[in-house]
Formats: structure tokens, C-alpha cells, sequence
């Protein structure tokens, strides 16, 4: 009766661990759409703060044409009116996590300007993320511009 009562036990616990990490991957999984959203916000808005607290301070972007920037210079382009986002809407989201980082791959919708030059269009997105000093943290963002058939 004792081993039935173990092994019993050991299911529950075993089966709750699964439904605990799921719950949590799912809580990591809405954080990050969340945190990419707001992104897509603080680029409208101009909300250069909010960029500054979740890109890391070693964050390398790559644009559609090659092109690589670091945090400094997102920020900077933004501020100084080279890149003007009136509409940016992400959606297909797609999220991996892999502990402390994760993978999202979404696409990303936009009305824009880069150094007036008009960037509207569709993109798929590829950012990495780690948690860092407790928080999650944008390291590195690949943009590709989807083909208009």
C-alpha cells in the first residue's frame, strides 16, 4: 500500500512540475509579446526611455539592407528624427524559451521614414532576449522586409 501511495505521489508530482513549467513558459511567452509591443508604442510615441531600460547596453540590431546598429545608435535615430514611426503593429508572434532567453519571431507592420526615405511595409522579426538583473533584455534584433508579390 506504501509504494502505491509513493508512486502516486511521485505522479502528482511529477505531473504538476509539467503544468508549473508550461504556466510559466506561457507567463514568459505574454511578456515578451508584451515588452514587443510596447516597443512598437515607444517608437510611435518617442518614449526613449522605455527603449533605454530593455535593450541591453550590448544590444546589436541588423536592418533589411546588412546594416548593424548598437543601442546608442537605435536610440540616437530615433531622437534626432532620422527614423520617424507614425504605425508600427506586430502580430504572428511566435516565442521559444530556452530558460533565461528566449527567441520571438513575429511580423512587423509599419508607416516610417529612415532619413526620409519611406521604410513602410511588412518585416519579419527575429529578437533575443535574456533575462538580466532579473529582467528580460532585447541583445540582438534581425529585420527582414517581406517581398510584395
Amino acid at each position: 500500500m506504501k509504494r502505491i501511495a509513493i508512486a502516486v505521489s511521485v505522479a502528482v508530482l511529477v505531473f504538476g512540475a509539467g503544468i508549473l513549467a508550461q504556466t510559466q513558459s506561457e507567463s514568459v511567452e505574454q511578456e515578451l509579446i508584451k515588452l514587443e509591443n510596447g516597443w512598437n508604442d515607444a517608437a510611435v510615441k518617442h518614449d526613449w526611455a522605455f527603449l533605454d531600460q530593455f535593450l541591453a547596453d550590448d544590444y546589436i540590431g541588423t536592418d533589411s539592407d546588412g546594416t548593424l546598429y548598437t543601442k546608442a545608435q537605435e536610440i540616437a535615430g530615433l531622437k534626432s528624427g532620422d527614423s520617424v514611426v507614425t504605425s508600427a503593429v506586430s502580430d504572428d508572434f511566435k516565442v521559444r524559451v530556452y530558460g533565461d532567453a528566449a527567441v520571438v519571431t513575429y511580423r512587423y507592420t509599419s508607416k516610417e521614414l529612415a532619413k526620409g526615405k519611406d521604410t513602410s511595409g511588412q518585416h519579419r522579426v527575429t529578437d533575443t532576449w535574456v533575462k538580466l538583473a532579473g529582467r528580460w533584455q532585447c541583445v540582438a534584433e534581425h529585420v527582414s522586409k517581406i517581398a510584395q508579390k
